[in-house]
């Protein structure tokens, strides 16, 4: 995958995630609401790829204003990785060189295999994990609106202990990844359908498109990383 085109389809992604934050916005108060619609608007052009520095620059400020006004990202980890993003993307368009734009870029790759290998590492340290209590515990009391269906899982100990650690281990392992491109496609797709299932089970829907939109970029740092060892 190219540079370019992994820059492309990461900001496509990228704007049908803060296309989807900034709705939840809408039907707020001011001012986010009209930051929200700000938003909105930009991040269709971002989608339609009209003046992506501008755009990003725009999403940049007003991401700012909105971690200001709520003394810290407004949703936790799915904010906090669509700035990474965001950032990301925007200094790969306001880079010097070829060679900026890669560290850059390289940058949010790292960034992004970190999300889930320290995600594992908190989970690996913490007995509650370990035993699959943690997990019992989201399912049992969680504050989302789940189905009494999903809450039953939580009388599943061993059930729980098997999941809560092929969690840990996928996470863990998800450096490995980067020394192979298909174990990499694989790894992605896996982790893909954790963040859709989080999405269907919790409604997490946020997390289901910003983490991908980082997607492109690793797969096109893999590649670079073979070209050069």
């Amino acid at each position: 995958m190219t540079l370019e085109f992994a820059v492309r389809l990461a900001e496509i992604i990228l704007g049908f995630a803060i296309l989807q934050q900034s709705l939840e916005f809408v039907r707020g108060f001011q001012p986010e609401k009209t930051l929200g619609l700000i938003r909105a608007l930009l991040a269709i052009l971002l989608i339609l790829g009209a003046q992506p520095l501008l755009v990003e620059t725009a999403l940049i400020i007003t991401s700012v204003i909105l971690i200001t006004r709520f003394h810290g990202p407004y949703n936790g980890g799915s904010d906090t990785m669509t700035v990474l993003v965001l950032g990301g993307l925007w200094l790969s368009h306001l880079a010097p060189s070829r060679y900026w734009q890669e560290i850059a870029l390289g940058y949010l790759a790292i960034q992004l295999m970190l999300s889930y290998f320290q995600s594992g590492w908190v989970k690996v340290v913490n007995a509650d994990w370990r035993s699959g209590v943690a997990l019992r515990q989201v399912f049992a009391f969680t504050v989302y609106p789940v189905s009494n269906q999903v809450r039953l899982l939580a009388d599943r100990p061993r059930l729980l202990l098997y999941m809560s650690w092929v969690v840990i281990i996928f996470e863990l392992l998800f450096p490995l990844a980067l020394l192979h491109q298909t174990a990499l496609i694989v790894a992605l797709f896996i982790a893909g359908l954790f963040h859709l299932a989080n999405a269907l089970l919790f409604g997490l829907n946020r997390f289901f498109w910003i983490w991908p939109a980082a997607y492109p970029i690793i797969i096109w740092f893999q590649t670079r990383l073979m070209d050069v060892f």
